[in-house]
Parts: structure tokens; sequence; C-alpha cells
């Protein structure tokens, strides 16, 4: 009986036509990545809340980093992952994409990217101390306004985590760029320690000079300006990753950022496969969650009620009349 319902549904999604919301299509929970870095954590909370209030479905969040859990994907293990980073994407979504057991739906963001940043107060407003620092290279003869304490005469730039791909990746283009002399490459030994010597700059309006990522809390809580860089140009970006010593760098690439899903999952749950179609915000919107969750001290799952609650404009048309209206009513 199921079989058929799901089947007429199919048929009527296909030719355009409004189906009737089931209970829920799955007769299980909902198996959903559960991804524990912060973008990926609020989209995932994000949508489990949408599929429990809207479609009466149950959740199972299966915890793991990205590799382990594309595979389960592949297997069926796991349902939905909420970001894929087509950009450079795992070897696993490759593989299992090419044969066939995993497909992209929705867009969560199409917008990801990386830079080097430096405080707004610094080059704008009538305090700046820099005005005419906007690209990197202008840091060579700013170095002074990033004293690095441990080495008198050289500028602080903070870099990503030790080992981490952009720590490699910067650590170059501070090559490139000809700034290496001039700059201490600071590695963090965790995420954290890292973006906390960041923060204790930006919370007393000091100078500050640092790599990061969109979307993310720091990017969401803090007034920030990322310095220009040449516009990406694969082939020099090819050549800055083969280098040793690399003569030129590139702007890091935009990332489309993707649902995947299991193809059978997609194959049993039209309605929801709709849905995840149909997902997707902007990365500066996601940055802008991430740094009000951070600052109110509230968990990615709170702050995901606060946005489907506060912002609907952003998501009811992701669902049908019907389901969304289940999802206002259910907050």
């Amino acid at each position: 009986m199921m079989k058929a319902v799901l089947r007429t549904a199919t048929l009527l999604l296909g030719l355009g036509l409004a189906a009737p919301v089931l209970s829920c299509e799955l007769d299980r929970p909902l198996k959903i990545a559960g991804l524990d870095y912060d973008s990926a954590a609020f989209h995932t909370a994000v949508a489990r809340a949408v599929v429990e209030k809207g479609f009466g479905c149950k959740v199972e969040r299966v915890p793991g980093v990205v590799a382990p859990l594309v595979n389960g994907l592949a297997r069926g293990d796991v349902d939905v992952i909420m970001e894929i980073w087509l950009a450079n994407p795992v070897e696993a979504w490759t593989r299992a994409e090419a044969s066939g057991k995993v497909i992209p739906l929705g867009t969560t963001f199409p917008d990801a990217n990386e830079g080097w940043y430096v405080p707004r107060y610094l080059v704008e407003g009538a305090d700046a101390k820099a005005k005419d620092l906007k690209t990197v290279a202008d840091l060579k003869r700013h170095k002074a306004l990033f004293p690095d304490r441990e080495e008198p005469g050289k500028g602080r730039f903070y870099n990503c985590v030790a080992g981490w791909v952009c720590e490699g990746i910067n650590t170059k283009k501070l090559t490139a760029y000809g700034l290496a002399d001039d700059y201490n490459n600071v590695r963090g030994g965790s995420g954290e320690a890292l973006v906390a010597a960041i923060e204790a700059n930006l919370k007393r309006r000091q100078p500050v000079l640092f790599y990061y990522w969109s979307p993310s809390w720091l990017i969401g809580a803090y007034d920030l300006v990322k310095l220009g860089e040449p516009a990406f140009d694969p082939a020099i970006w090819a050549e800055l990753k083969a280098s040793d010593k690399p003569t030129r760098a590139t702007a890091y690439p935009v990332s489309k950022v993707v649902i995947g899903a299991n193809l059978a999952f997609t194959q049993s749950a039209p309605q929801l496969t709709s849905f995840f179609k149909n997902y997707g915000i902007s990365s500066a919107l996601t940055s802008q969650m991430l740094g009000e969750a951070r600052k109110a001290g509230i968990t990615p799952e709170e702050q995901a009620l606060r946005f489907l609650k506060d912002r609907p404009d952003d998501w009811r048309h992701w669902l049908t009349a019907e389901v969304a209206a289940k999802v206002q009513a259910g907050l």
C-alpha cells in the first residue's frame, strides 16, 4: 500500500502537481549526517526541524566526519549530508557519485569563500590606522601595524591550524606574495586556540591579520574586511598547490556547497527529496546566524528554531504551503 502511495506521489510531482502530504514517507527515521563544525551543525538542525515538524518524520543524527559519513551515504547507512564542498570534494564523494550511489540535491549555500581578513575599524572610519590597506600587496609596507612580540621587526599573520589544507596554501601564499620574510607565520595548535587569539585582538580593537573562511561564526559576529587578491585563476592555483616555492598566487576559489543524498532514499521519499532540492541560503546569512548563536550562547538546534520562527521569508519557498504551515505551527 505504501509503495502505491509513493508511486502516486512521485507521478504527481513529476507532472508538477501538488501531492498530498504524507505523515511520513519513511517507515523509519531519516538518517542525517551529524557533521560537528558550526555551519553544518546549523543546517543539519534546520533540516531536522523542518522534517520533523513539517513532514512528521523522526530524524536520527549520525555523528562523524565527512569521509566516513560519505561512505555511509553510499551504503545507505546515511540518507542525507547537508554539506558537500564541491571546490575540493572528498574522494569518497567523487567515487560514490561516479558509481551512481549518491546524488547532489539542493545548494546549501552557493558562495562559500576563504581569504585574509582585517577588522574594518583598521581600514575604514575617522580613526582608521591604515586606510590605504586594501590588498595583500599592501601588507609589505604595513607589517609594523601587526607587530609580533616573539620576532621583533616582523608582522604577525594568523594562519590555519597546522596540518589543515589551508595552512599549507597560506604558507605558500606568503612566499608567492613576497611576505615570508616580513610576517611570522603563526599556526594554531587547535581551531579554538587560534580563534581565541584572533578574537582577543578584535575585542580590544587592535590590528590583526588572519585567514578565515565563510560561512563561520567569526565572520558573522565581527565587522571584517577581506583583503583583495588577484582574481582566482585555475592554472595559477594548480601551480601554487604543486610548487614548494611558488612565485604567483591567486584568491581562493568560491565553493558551491550542496546537499548529498543516497540515491535509493531519493527514490523512496520524493516529497522529502523535493524539500532538500529546494533548500538553500547564502553564506552571508549562514554566518549571521552562526554569529548570533555564538553571541547568545545557544546551541545550533536553538538557533535553527529562531531562524525558522523569525525569518519565514528565507525558508517557506522550500516547501509547499501545507508543509510550511505545519512547520510554522510547530515553532
